[in-house]
């Protein structure tokens, strides 16, 4: 982008000016990698640059060249092999003090985390929302399973006693056709200039273009099986039987690839049904709901109908397409889990919960410890009071109020993204260089933006 163009970019008026006061002590060098697909990076680094910091880019592949407006952006074109050299040379070139990410678990970036450690370089990972659909996760260090906040309930109920009570934050819009226009974009240009990046490879186990091919088989049968899962839905819900729900998530998805059992979500599944099986009332029915962006090739409704079949009891495992609407969760007897966030929508209300891989969330009083088996028999509801405290000190430490997918959404986390990466920087700069993160309450409120109310305090 030449000089003049990013004048205009950088002065557009839906980036509004960060209210951070007071302002870092010193300005930053911030070095972006691979974002979520659309502008939310290009827009938030133009923020940041307007604040008077320093902002680089390594570019992966086309598709991050396409999405990016800014200048100072450089190609990383070789070998995974060659990654760590690579990016050691610019960090010190660039003296760069802060590294940002989309996704803690792609190759080239669990690489990029481990070089900043060393370095003492603060990585600053994005991630969608522990607490959607208003809102986006920004933590240090990592996310989800590799989350720094404590599974110690202790901790929880202390940090929380100087918080604000929860604010579900302003409603954000979404766009599903914007989301899915980008994707296309994305990964067209990506396939288009394959040759600049010869060794580049996606961290999804598939090829887009494959989730492309399904997805137009079976949404036309997910539009025509709308009807007929809604009125399952009715009879479930107001149905004489108990029921346990368990939503899939995406065996695409980091969260399976990296923070579950071994064998993804058929071996979760698989578990789930023979436990089920052998320790449920007779009758009780379990219900899987496919989760509403499964593309992929492996159709887990076929895997369903064998395992339940294999068990005999088919009659009491249902599946069902389209997602997990709060009326079926809200008149679940408990949810199952591997590690999505939706378990936290179920502990909102009130729902007993057991996962059963690595998630945020997985602690004594919130989730059920005894194990699968028992869970079936007595499921245990989550502490009001614990739960209370969690989510205060989860929204005031890694929640920016905001999206992905819509201009306003845009807009609103990169206002809030960039004063929290300034609040970060300026509380750092008045910490010993080498102080460790301290396990109590203060480390909650180094996240806490400056004088929160219930309507913006995790903006």
């Amino acid at each position: 982008m030449n000089a003049k163009r990013f004048e205009k970019y950088r002065s557009a008026a839906h980036f509004p000016p960060t209210d951070c006061s007071p302002p870092p002590l010193k300005t930053s060098r911030y070095l972006f990698l691979q974002g979520q697909i659309g502008r939310f990076f290009s827009d938030l680094g133009v923020s940041l640059d307007r604040n008077g910091h320093t902002v680089r880019r390594i570019n992966f592949n086309s598709g991050d060249r396409l999405f990016w407006q800014l200048p100072g952006a450089v190609d990383f074109t070789g070998s995974a092999a060659q990654w760590p050299d690579f990016l050691q040379r610019h960090l010190t070139a660039w003296n760069i003090t802060d590294l940002i990410l989309f996704g803690d678990c792609r190759p080239l970036h669990k690489a990029a985390i481990s070089l900043a450690h060393r370095l003492d370089i603060q990585t600053h990972v994005f991630e969608e929302g522990y607490l959607r659909p208003e809102f986006v996760t920004l933590e240090e260090g990592g996310v989800n399973g590799n989350s720094r906040l404590p599974r110690d309930a202790a901790f929880y109920l202390q940090a929380a006693s100087c918080l604000p009570d929860w604010g579900a934050g302003e409603s954000i819009p979404a766009s599903f056709s914007r989301r899915a226009a980008e994707d296309v974009l994305y990964n067209l240009s990506t396939a288009m200039g394959s040759w600049r990046f010869p060794h580049y490879r996606s961290h999804r186990p598939w090829h887009p273009f494959v989730e492309y091919a399904v997805g137009a088989r079976r949404l036309p049968l997910k539009v025509f099986a709308q009807r007929k899962t809604e009125g399952q839905i009715e009879r479930i819900v107001n149905g004489a039987c108990p029921y346990f729900l368990f939503p899939l998530q995406l065996d695409a998805d980091s969260q399976i690839r990296f923070h579950a059992p071994e064998g993804g979500m058929t071996a979760a599944i698989q578990n789930a049904i023979h436990s089920f099986a052998r320790h449920a009332d007779n009758h009780a029915l379990l219900v899987l709901t496919e989760h509403p962006l499964d593309y992929s090739p492996v159709d887990l409704g076929q895997a369903i109908a064998k395992i339940a079949a294999a068990m005999g009891i088919s009659r009491r495992v249902v599946f069902l397409r389209g997602g997990s609407p709060p009326a079926l969760i809200l008149k679940a007897r408990g949810m199952v889990t591997v590690n999505s966030t939706i378990g936290i929508t179920a502990l909102t209300a009130n729902i007993p919960v057991i996962t059963l891989g690595t998630a945020i969330y997985d602690m004594a009083g919130l989730t059920c410890q005894d194990g699968l088996d028992a869970f079936w028999q007595q499921p245990q509801a989550p502490q009001p009071r614990l739960f209370d405290a969690f989510r205060r000190v989860l929204a005031a430490r890694t929640q920016i109020n905001g999206g992905f997918y819509s201009a306003e959404g845009i807009a609103k986390a990169v206002a809030g993204a960039a004063l929290r990466l300034e609040q970060l920087a300026a509380k750092r700069q008045t910490l010993p260089l080498h102080a460790e993160h301290p396990q109590h309450v203060a480390e909650a409120q180094l996240w806490s933006p400056p004088e929160p109310t219930p309507q913006t305090m995790s903006a």
